[in-house]
This record gives structure tokens, sequence and C-alpha cells, in this order.
């Protein structure tokens, strides 16, 4: 198949947009979200970049990746796997190191989150100079589909007991659609101690201590189409133990 590399028109305006795709055990999303994300950045206009971060998935993630670059080229397609399982914050910083550009998506490979709402952000972003832009499912239009009674009352309740100790200023913590600028990004990471469930509020509490603004976008979050949630019962003590910690020390 023929490269699609430079069939869209650039917005030439400077910026550039690097998308963080961790994945573990992807190979059926990754085609897809790739592809929307190839359409909805080609029809903008913005410069782009995709880069995989697979950690090892035995599934065979990475050489579905390796076709895709084939596929789109290796200037819109970076891959930089790594070993092993080890972190979602080890994999932002893994990324950063080869993000090229001065803005950065982070968003999850597993068609949760919809590439549409894209633009959305950089929209949002330009009118208010934000330092991140983080989507939110909690605002206006924004919702969850695909959720059991138990994942909502879990998600709903994590959020309520976030927002009454910590008062982040954001309306959904937990959530892991965002647009950061790339310093900023940088900044947060090196800062954020906690793992898993935790990690995502972590960043917003920790932005809000220095001072970084944040804006918000509404958005759908649908639950993934193949392979298993990784939220159970351990995720859950984790959160709690590391929002105590976080209402502890900050």
């Amino acid at each position: 198949m023929a490269s699609r590399k430079g069939s869209q028109q650039s917005r030439g305006d400077g910026d550039k947009y690097s998308v963080l795709l961790p994945t573990y055990n992807e190979r059926e999303n990754l085609p897809l979200i790739v592809w929307l994300l190839v359409k909805y950045f080609g029809e903008s206009g913005y410069e782009y970049e995709i880069i995989v971060i697979d950690d090892g998935s035995p599934d065979g993630t990475l050489e579905v990746a390796e076709q895709l670059q084939k596929i789109y080229g290796e200037d819109k397609i970076l891959l930089r796997p790594r070993a092993k399982k080890l972190g979602l914050g080890t994999a932002y910083i893994h990324g950063i190191k080869h993000a090229r550009g001065n803005y950065v998506f982070i968003m999850d490979a597993d068609l949760s989150h919809h590439p549409k709402f894209i633009p959305e952000f950089i929209k949002k972003q330009r009118e208010g100079g934000y330092d991140l832009v983080s989507g939110t499912r909690y605002r206006g239009d924004g919702g969850v589909y695909g959720w059991d009674l138990r994942r909502k009352l879990i998600s709903r309740g994590a959020n309520y007991v976030t927002q009454v100790l910590l008062r982040p200023g954001a309306s959904d913590l937990t959530g892991s659609f965002r647009l950061y600028k790339k310093e900023v990004l940088e900044r947060l990471v090196e800062r954020c101690v906690s793992k898993g469930y935790v990690f995502q509020m972590e960043m917003i509490v920790r932005a809000r201590q220095l001072n970084y603004t944040i804006g918000e976008v509404p958005i759908s979050f649908v639950d993934r189409v193949y392979g298993e949630s990784k939220l159970g019962g351990n995720e859950i003590v984790s959160f709690l133990k590391g929002l105590l910690t976080l209402f502890a020390t900050t």
C-alpha cells in the first residue's frame, strides 16, 4: 500500500503535535486508532506524529505497529518499544524523549478516546493559551458509554472524593485524554510519583501546584472495544492509597 505521508495540506503555523500511544496487547485496536488519528489530523491540517510505545506485548502489537509504519511512513509513525511492561508514567517519560512536537497528546490506544475530539482540544488550547487541556466526561456533552453501574459508581465516586479532598479545579481527574505543552508535560512527569490509576490525577494536582492553566473539553468515553479492561480490585485499592498520600502531601 502506498504511503499516506504528505497527502494533506499543512497549516504551516510552526506547531507540531506528538501523540504518545502506550500499548500493551492492543493489536486489534491499534490499526483503527492510528487510522482515525491520521484521518482527523489530516483533515484539520495540523502537523503531527504518532509515537507507539509498546511494552513487550505478547500478542504481536509491535509487529502490527511495524506494518502501520510501512503504510503511513516513518515520519508519521515512530516506534519506541520497551522490553517489558514498566508503567504509564515511565512510558510518557520514554515517549517525550523522542517527541519532536512542541505539543503532546496523551490518550489510550484502546479506542475509548476518539480522535475526532483532537481538533477541539487544539482549538481550546489556542483560544485560552492553556498549559494543558483535559478531556472531561463530567461536563457539557461529556459522558461514558459501555460501562456497567459498578464502573460508573467507582469512577464517579473516585472523582467526587478527589474533588472534596484536593479541590483541583478540574472536573475529570482520572481521565487520560489530554493535550500538554511539551515542556509542561516534561516537568509534571518528573514531579509525579504515583503509579497506575492515580497517575493522571496527580498530574492535574501538580499542575495546579505549579500554577499551570487548565482548559477542559467535553468528551465521550467509550469502554474498550477489544481486550479486557485493566481496572480491577488492586487498582481501586492503589487509587485510595494514592489519593490519601496526595492529600497528606499537597
